[in-house]
């Protein structure tokens, strides 16, 4: 005989906390952390505030559960992937700027970024988080998978902390560029095809004789 199924209200109750850190991505994303409002938070998770303060006792700690919880596992399911990879550089290269871009494309994650650059001045505590959660750690991965390709002869000499930083920064860019210029009418840009187009250029750069196509 199958074992009860788990009350629906204990499910329900569960699942608060996850259905909240949702609502707060869309929120932020769409707000900033200042004009966030913990009420619309909460009338979009569809719990009452009071309830929300069962989980989160202050908006940082929301927004730190946010990255914690709904960004970071995108981000380190792509690095563990690439710490994982066997092949030639440039195919992890390719794979890594792909996937990026698709994160970008399918989630708030953008308007969440621009967030963090708009208001780190006044909220430092949010850039240091985003920084030491997320940025610092993928940056390191891509830093030591370079350095591993440079000790294999696939490329050449260099810094790979700035190798790493020159392949994303240009897609951090386009997805400033989509969140602030676009919404005013700048003609949008393709994350997919300016990733690919990119990585292609860098790699010719980066690439040693032996390892080029």
């Amino acid at each position: 005989m199958l074992p009860p199924s788990e009350p629906k209200w204990r499910r329900r109750k569960a699942a608060r906390p996850g259905e909240i850190t949702a609502a707060a991505l869309e929120v932020f994303a769409e707000k900033g952390f200042a004009a966030a409002r913990l009420d619309d938070i909460a009338g979009r998770a569809g719990v009452s505030k009071g309830a929300l303060y069962l989980y989160f006792e202050t908006k940082e700690d929301l927004f730190a559960a946010v990255v914690r919880e709904t960004i970071a596992p995108r981000i380190e399911l792509v690095t563990a992937m690439a710490a994982a990879y066997q092949g030639p550089f440039a195919d992890l290269a390719r794979m890594i700027a792909a996937q990026v871009a698709s994160i970008a494309e399918t989630s708030p994650i953008g308007g969440v970024v621009k967030m963090v650059i708009g208001e780190s001045r006044n909220f430092p505590e949010i850039a240091r988080l985003w920084h030491d959660a997320l940025v610092a750690k993928a940056i390191g991965v891509v830093s030591g998978l370079i350095a591993k390709a440079q000790e294999q002869g696939e490329i050449r000499p260099g810094d790979p902390r700035l190798y790493a930083v020159g392949i994303i920064s240009p897609l951090l860019l386009t997805v400033i560029w989509q969140e602030t210029f676009v919404p005013i009418g700048a003609e949008p840009i393709d994350l997919k095809a300016i990733a690919h187009q990119h990585i292609e250029t860098v790699l010719r750069g980066m690439l040693s004789e032996g390892a080029r196509p």
